[in-house]
């Protein structure tokens, strides 16, 4: 079971999108999923950017990351097809992470739509926000019918430290009423104001359309 994240996002705005998805589909993903120690991947667009991609990899271990493997085809070493897509996308995020809860669980099959929460807490707040999240937020968004997962992972490499996955079976969870009674608790209202560098992406799955 995964223990480590790599989360990708950018808006690829700027590439074919031929391009773009023949070198995710053909290329990167197959590459990455050669690597020892990477379980998946799984690829979303933004609904409301569909420029804006979004590739999730359940690891092992974060330390993948810095394997031999990995290093031979990652940074200065990508293929030619890399370093001209990645050269032209807008990088939006790029995470490693150590999942917190529920601990090694992966990203479920089937899933139709995906949220990314990430943000920084303030430094005074971080222990409280640590236990809120841990207490009640995760949990209580995790039992709102509709949904399939929920993790959130501690990390590096983006301007968040922090990140929550949300895998949905149907489209319209977030819209529901038991979502949105779950989301806004009087903890969840007094956390709000310490919420620093606030990312988020609501998607769909992406597939293929020819």
């Amino acid at each position: 079971m995964a223990k480590g994240i790599l989360i990708a996002a950018m808006n690829f705005s700027d590439v074919a999108e031929d391009e773009f998805h023949d070198w995710y589909d053909t290329e990167h993903v197959p590459e990455r999923l050669r690597v020892p120690g990477f379980i998946n991947a799984q690829r979303w667009i933004g609904n409301d950017n569909p420029k804006v991609s979004v590739a999730l990899y359940d690891l092992d271990e974060v330390s993948v990351l810095h394997s031999p493997p990995y290093q031979a085809v990652g940074g200065a070493n990508g293929s030619p097809w890399t370093k001209r897509v990645t050269g032209r996308v807008n990088m939006l995020m790029r995470y490693e992470g150590e999942q917190i809860l529920p601990g090694d669980a992966t990203a479920p099959e089937g899933a139709v739509a995906l949220l990314l929460v990430s943000m920084n807490p303030t430094a005074e707040a971080e222990a409280e926000f640590n236990e809120w999240y841990n207490k009640e937020h995760l949990g209580a968004l995790a039992g709102v019918p509709g949904v399939l997962r929920a993790r959130r992972f501690r990390g590096t490499g983006a301007t968040q430290r922090y990140v929550a996955l949300y895998h949905f079976a149907r489209p319209d969870v977030l819209q529901s009423a038991a979502w949105k009674e779950a989301a806004d608790t009087p903890w969840t209202q007094r956390m709000r104001p310490h919420f620093r560098d606030y990312f988020r992406v609501d998607a769909h799955a992406y597939k293929r359309t020819r």
